[in-house]
């Protein structure tokens, strides 16, 4: 799922920078649902949070991948500084995207006992 999102990412022809806000914005309510479950423990509140989390994080790695994409350096005289930087700053930005969409993943299809 991970690397289908990434290469959709890559691929597409949609700008997707506009979507930033708008996660920005979906995760902070995700935080919001998560800490109000933490205290009132509710099953729907659970699914809900869950299913919501694997959405921004699967639309976190597409928009991830395609900024990354535009930190490519053009043909010449790339600022080596830089360009370092910004891939360590790209991979942990998409390592963060696997880990919490691998974690919800989890939770939907992880057994209980």
């Amino acid at each position: 799922m991970f690397g289908a999102l990434a290469l959709w990412g890559y691929t597409t022809g949609a700008d997707l920078t506009s979507w930033g806000s708008l996660l920005f914005m979906a995760l902070v309510g995700q935080i919001v649902g998560l800490v109000v479950n933490g205290i009132w423990f509710n099953e729907q509140l659970y699914w809900v949070t869950t299913a919501t989390g694997v959405l921004i994080f699967s639309a976190y790695t597409a928009y991830d991948v395609q900024k990354l994409k535009q930190y490519e350096p053009p043909p010449g005289e790339p600022d080596a500084e830089v360009v370092k930087k910004d891939a360590i700053v790209g991979a942990l930005a998409l390592y963060l995207d696997f880990v919490n969409l691998f974690l919800y993943l989890l939770r939907i299809l992880g057994r209980r006992k």
